[in-house]
């Protein structure tokens, strides 16, 4: 398997839209099992991380905090959601545990439920990974920090059916949600943005599915955009990069996620938008990072991994203001074979200028 340092100079160059770098940067958050196969052993710890992002060719290193995270126990669930068992993970030799948010009524229903709630604040949440990251991480490094999450945390509160009733029957309440949510997570990310060796915020929130936005764009106008944009001022008076990550189709808003103050677009879910449209639409003010088909990663040949990337790396890297990952994160089903492909055709190919 081919190492690679990395250089947050690159990618903060990549996300700025400052030209063409050296080489095209890697993006990507990756799951524990995967990493523990490429580095040879199972710890999943910090000083793990550190040495699979910094030895795998990252110019960073991936960790986060907020509400949902919270929330959730670290989970990829939520509240009152579900729990099922599967063999979902190549790596982990038996089944393993996956959680869905609940789709009909939450725990947050009602202005009593509201004001009943144990809400968290950003005191009650452990910072110290990022310290530890700190002490660990390699100079020439930064952390990309995951904080965020407004839309997700309200409507998985709520449960999304009466969420979607509550829009137009309780607008009250939503607007509450909204002001309360969006307010912790702003409380994270000022803390969060005030350690030194934080270079880059991903703000992951998806608005939309492969066919169009969850809710109409005038409801994320009124209540989610003005949040969003006073985390990207916040981001840009401390010189901290931010990202935003919506799976599914967000063309009707994506001007939108330019105009409040994102520095990038990730992760371009392909069989939802095309890269190439939308790099000419807003290639001028976001940088787009992804797009690599998930289920060619996780069901095709190394061979069709190397012929995505070559694609991606001809069509959409020349000029920079882009970065190759998958269209989502690099999930445990995900065959080791297949991401080395899709990693090792970055640096053979993507140094610039492109020759393909």
């Amino acid at each position: 398997m081919t190492e690679i340092l990395g250089d947050f100079a690159r990618f903060r160059r990549t996300v700025l839209l400052e030209g063409e770098p050296d080489r095209v940067p890697l993006y990507d958050t990756v799951d524990q099992g995967i990493r523990s196969v490429w580095l040879g052993r199972s710890e999943p710890d910090v000083k793990s991380a550190v040495e699979f992002y910094s030895r795998a060719g990252y110019d960073f290193v991936r960790t986060g905090v907020d509400l949902w995270t919270v929330l959730t126990g670290g989970r990829k669930g939520a509240p009152a959601g579900q729990t099922r068992s599967g063999e979902y993970s190549l790596y982990a030799g038996k089944p393993t545990e996956r959680h869905w948010a609940t789709e009909g009524k939450g725990i947050i229903t009602s202005e009593k439920e509201f004001e009943t709630f144990p809400w968290p604040s950003a005191q009650d949440m452990d910072f110290s990974r990022f310290r530890e990251i700190e002490e660990q991480t390699p100079p020439g490094l930064k952390t990309v920090a995951n904080v965020g999450h407004v839309f997700t945390t309200v409507w998985t509160l709520m449960g999304f059916e009466t969420f979607a009733m509550a829009l137009i029957q309780n607008p009250g309440l939503v607007a509450r949600m909204f002001e309360k949510v969006g307010g912790i997570q702003l409380e994270v990310l000022d803390r969060v943005t005030r350690i030194k060796s934080v270079g880059a915020i991903q703000v992951s929130d998806d608005i939309a599915y492969t066919s169009g936005l969850i809710v109409s764009p005038k409801h994320l106008r009124q209540h989610l955009f003005p949040w969003l944009e006073r985390m990207c001022a916040l981001c840009r008076e401390r010189d901290v990069l931010i990202i935003y990550h919506s799976d599914g189709k967000v063309d009707d808003v994506v001007d939108d996620i330019a105009a409040v103050g994102f520095h990038g677009l990730h992760p371009i879910q392909p069989n939802a938008m095309d890269i190439r449209q939308t790099k000419a639409r807003v290639g001028h003010k976001l940088c787009l990072l992804g797009n690599i088909d998930m289920d060619v990663l996780a069901r095709g040949t190394p061979e069709q991994v190397v012929e995505l990337v070559k694609k991606n790396l001809r069509e959409v890297a020349p000029g920079g203001g882009y970065c190759v990952g998958s269209s989502n994160s690099v999930p445990d089903f995900v065959r080791l074979e297949n991401y080395n492909a899709m990693r090792e055709t970055v640096f053979k190919y993507g140094t610039y200028p492109i020759r393909l």
